[in-house]
């Protein structure tokens, strides 16, 4: 029995009124299947914590695989209004170092019913690969370890090849956290490359380097590959979005009840609370850059501009606010404005995520209780 629980990597450096998108909003439709696929990618929900971000001591367990997100679930999900759900899944599990193609067999079987679950379902399964830092960091500068992220894709995508291409998407990779963008162009063609090569007709997933933030989309230049949809996400800004974590800019951790939009006021009163003045002044700047719907609104134009200058389809399949510590009206004001601009752009969205910190749903006690608020952010029921 492959030991789940240990990751093989370890020897590496290691929304119910949803808008039909505006004609005039999308670029013009080519022969290309991915158009038509990324018309089913229009509401969707992040699955995380199942595949991908489990930091229980135990890993990757089949006990983990079959309780944490269940038919249940996956049902809730349908019967809310989404036509989709990305599975972030994390490669490190199943990669072999010098074999990556040979991926464990017993841990296929956990993978495929999971998609299996989701298509059974009439949803669009997005498999996101989703690896940690440390995977993602080495494919900065190491090239061999490129070649062997490279085989493994190809592995992946030949097993889902005779899955069905109108349901089964696959996404490059999460977040690249590369600062060389030139360094990232190469790199994603050479993986692009090597899942068209595992999988004639299935429709790829695209981004910019930095995290596919999107004005690293507007870097990026379409690959050679008709049959690919491009992606960004959306965080902005990361100060509201993301008050009270304790992961990214140090200061975050001190933001609690920072309001949306955005006021001079308000974030004055906030930025008392932050002891260096440097972030104070972040703060400070936040409530006078005047954060609202328009503002939003003409991030999203720029992206659909992007792709409507390229005729390639575009969708973004994360954006959120972390719970913990933001107002719950501002959390939806936001997550409204930021998908009525994507929808008024003609963009699919993906919100990030179903059950986790950001959720659009709560577990507690054996019970999951979807959360209204959100759930009518998101035009949905």
């Amino acid at each position: 029995m492959f030991a789940l629980a240990k990751l093989c990597c370890s020897a590496v450096l290691c929304f119910d009124v949803v808008c039909v998108p505006y004609a005039a909003a999308q670029p013009t439709v080519g022969s290309s299947p991915a158009f038509a696929h990324a018309q089913h990618l229009r509401h969707g929900i992040n699955l995380s914590e199942w595949f991908a971000q489990v930091y229980d001591k135990r890993g990757y367990t089949r006990e983990h695989f079959e309780a944490w997100t269940t038919a249940e679930d996956i049902a809730l999900i349908k019967s809310m209004g989404f036509d989709h759900v990305r599975l972030s899944v994390n490669p490190q599990p199943m990669f072999t170092m010098n074999q990556p193609q040979k991926i464990p067999a017993d841990y296929l079987i956990y993978l495929d019913a999971a998609v299996r679950m989701i298509l059974d379902r009439g949803l669009v399964v997005v498999i996101d690969m989703h690896p940690d830092s440390d995977f993602k960091q080495r494919l900065t500068k190491d090239d061999a370890f490129v070649e062997q992220f490279a085989d493994f894709w190809r592995a992946v995508a030949q097993h889902y090849s005779t899955w069905d291409s109108d349901r089964v998407i696959f996404e490059i990779l999460n977040e690249p956290e590369f600062s060389d963008r030139y360094r990232w162009l190469g790199v994603q063609a050479k993986v692009a490359a090597s899942i068209r090569e595992g999988a004639p007709q299935h429709t790829i997933i695209a981004a910019g380097a930095r995290w596919s933030n999107d004005d690293e989309l507007l870097f990026q230049e379409p690959l050679r590959d008709s049959n690919v949809i491009y992606n960004f996400h959306f965080y902005e800004p990361h100060i509201f979005t993301h008050q009270g974590a304790t992961w990214g800019e140090y200061y975050w951790h001190w933001l609690k009840g920072l309001h949306y939009p955005s006021t001079s006021e308000s974030a004055e009163q906030l930025a008392a609370l932050v002891p260096s003045e440097v972030d104070r002044l972040r703060v400070i700047r936040y409530g006078r850059d005047h954060w609202d719907a328009a503002r939003i609104e003409s991030e999203m134009k720029q992206a659909a501009e992007w792709a409507r200058r390229r005729s390639v389809p575009l969708v973004c399949n994360e954006f959120g606010v972390y719970r913990a510590f933001s107002d719950s009206d501002d959390r939806a004001a936001w997550i409204h404005d930021v998908r009525t601009a994507l929808e008024h752009n003609g963009i699919g969205w993906t919100m990030w995520d179903y059950s986790g910190s950001f959720g659009v749903v709560t577990k507690k006690d054996g019970k999951t209780m979807p959360d209204d608020g959100t759930l009518r952010a998101l035009g949905l029921k």
